[in-house]
């Protein structure tokens, strides 16, 4: 999946092996309102965006590995259904074991400093975030997903550096890119204990709830910081706080197969406006 400013596209190869492509317009609302172009304020609805955008491109994937058959409307349907399900299973389970989980385990040990408790809590949220991202690297089939977000990467970085949109231009470039989601997901997490370290301890059920509030505006900074970095002046003073990012990269990217960057190259090609000078990187 690619987007631009004005659209997004989703390129899949078919089990037939054709490429074909699913373009929408979009406008983001920070775009269409200024007054949600404000600092923090627009990384929260950035992340709900990316979410929505997500969700569809997943939703029309599936919808094209079902095989074509008498009864094709009625799968789509029911895949549909199900991935919606998934999703909202996947972002509940998210929030119970990136951040009820370690708050649990950290009021288990005991710990009265507000500074320290909060320091504990990041330090087992991130463990438990670096442990869920290993383990799911061991599956096959999610090493083609970090295949295809290799090459992704690739292709935004021939864009970028002017090239012809070809696959043995994107091959030549690395699949590690700062503005990448995995990169926004650990800063998200070392943002979120700077922030709750200003919270205090959580005391009562209505602490806990307040942390879970306070994720839209963890989102926030998080996107201020990734925009910063992808700054030539300011983001050459940032690069020793992007590297745990990068760093996670070589786990969530993986060098894709040529046919895997001809995908990403036609999503691309789909979504590109050629007024507009940067493209962003889904959040995958």
């Amino acid at each position: 999946m690619m987007r631009s400013p004005t659209h997004y596209a989703t390129a899949v190869r078919t089990p037939q092996g054709r490429i074909v492509i699913q373009k929408t317009p979009f406008k983001s609302l920070i775009r269409r309102f200024k007054i949600l172009n404000i600092p923090i304020i627009r990384g929260a609805f950035t992340l709900i965006e990316t979410l929505y955008i997500g969700i569809q491109s997943l939703t029309y994937s599936a919808s094209q590995a079902v095989e074509e058959d008498t009864h094709k409307k009625k799968g789509k349907i029911g895949t549909s259904l199900a991935l919606g399900g998934s999703v909202v299973l996947a972002l509940g389970l998210g929030l119970l074991l990136f951040f009820y989980v370690p708050l649990m385990l950290t009021e288990w040990l005991g710990f009265q400093s507000g500074v320290v408790f909060n320091l504990v809590d990041g330090a087992f949220r991130l463990a438990v975030f670096l442990l869920y991202i290993v383990a799911i690297s061991r599956w096959k089939e999610m090493r083609r997903i970090f295949q295809y977000h290799g090459a992704e990467h690739m292709t935004i970085y021939a864009f970028e550096t002017g090239e012809e949109l070809t696959a043995a231009n994107a091959k030549k470039h690395s699949t590690f890119h700062p503005r990448c989601g995995t990169s926004f997901l650990i800063v998200v997490m070392l943002v979120s204990i700077v922030v709750f370290v200003f919270m205090g301890k959580p005391e009562n059920m209505t602490d806990r709830l307040l942390r879970f509030a306070m994720i839209p505006l963890i989102a926030g900074i998080s996107f201020e910081f990734i925009k910063l970095s992808a700054k030539r002046r300011i983001g050459k003073w940032l690069k020793p706080a992007i590297w745990p990012g990068l760093a996670l990269q070589r786990i969530t990217t993986k060098p894709p197969t040529e046919d895997m960057l001809e995908v990403a190259i036609a999503a691309l090609e789909a979504c590109l406006d050629r007024q507009a000078v940067k493209l962003e990187i889904p959040a995958s």
